[in-house]
């Protein structure tokens, strides 16, 4: 895949990274990154050979939020609004739909619509410098579409926290509140990242896949519905080659071999 102009793409094994690279602009959402971003997640989504996407930032920060530039001016109208909106909120629902788990490595400042990508990620880990805000109520525009992963994943109160404040919180509370899955030492971010994304790569992408695929299925359902679900997805995994491998392995004391099939 080629490096396009506000993303840089790497692949290492079975790792993806997807580099924000409009440092200068904190890597905010314009309209062209989010182009690019939606083209690259359908790229990534078929390559199998990607097991784990890793999305972060460069320069001093993760993402600052959306392009105010695109958004201020009296030449726009209510569909020009809407087509920004439209293709961040494709953005954040494609991060769930693709087989990859995709992890946010964040550094610096994520807020607004950048607050809203850690959330949309399905893990994140950030250095104890970050910090992470949606300040959008600070200049008259609520953190709406933010609030959707937002509260999905830290809850009503502490959501409602943020969007009403537009209060700064540090990576310490984003633990606290679930926002993130690790803290750690800016030293070591990168390498740190890497062994996460390394523990999970290492796992047949099939099994990933669907068990990401029916996290998100039940996962707003009411419990009853929720196993339903699950217990038919349990059922189906057994038939798995990967499964069968994976438990025939476990019970001759040795290490499986994947096929992601």
């Amino acid at each position: 895949m080629k490096n396009m102009k506000n993303i840089i793409f790497e692949h290492d094994k079975k790792i993806g990274f997807i580099i924000l690279n409009r440092p200068k602009q904190r890597n905010a959402l314009s309209l062209e990154l989010m182009d690019e971003l939606d083209n690259i997640l359908d790229k990534i989504s078929d390559n199998r050979d990607i097991h784990v996407l890793v999305i972060k930032g460069k320069g001093p920060a993760f993402c600052a939020g959306h392009n105010i530039n695109e958004l201020v001016g009296e030449k726009y109208n209510i569909n020009h609004f809407r087509n920004i909106f439209y293709k961040c909120s494709k953005i954040m629902q494609k991060i769930h739909k693709i087989p990859q788990p995709v992890i946010a490595q964040v550094h610096g400042a994520a807020l607004a619509a950048g607050c809203q990508l850690v959330a949309a990620c399905d893990l994140a880990i950030a250095d104890e410098k970050t910090k992470f805000s949606t300040p959008g109520v600070k200049i008259g525009l609520f953190c709406s579409t933010p609030m959707v992963p937002l509260t999905r994943v830290i809850g009503r109160r502490n959501a409602l926290d943020m969007l009403l404040t537009g209060r700064f919180i540090s990576a310490s509370e984003a633990l606290k509140f679930g926002l993130i899955n690790k803290m750690v030492n800016t030293r070591i971010l990168n390498s740190e990242t890497q062994k996460y994304a390394e523990d999970i790569a290492q796992y047949s992408l099939k099994v990933l896949e669907y068990g990401k695929k029916n996290f998100y299925k039940q996962i707003e359902m009411e419990e009853k519905k929720a196993y339903d679900i699950a217990k038919e997805a349990i059922a189906k995994n057994c038939l798995f080659k990967d499964a069968q491998e994976g438990m025939k392995a476990f019970l001759e004391k040795r290490k499986p071999i994947w096929t992601d099939q």
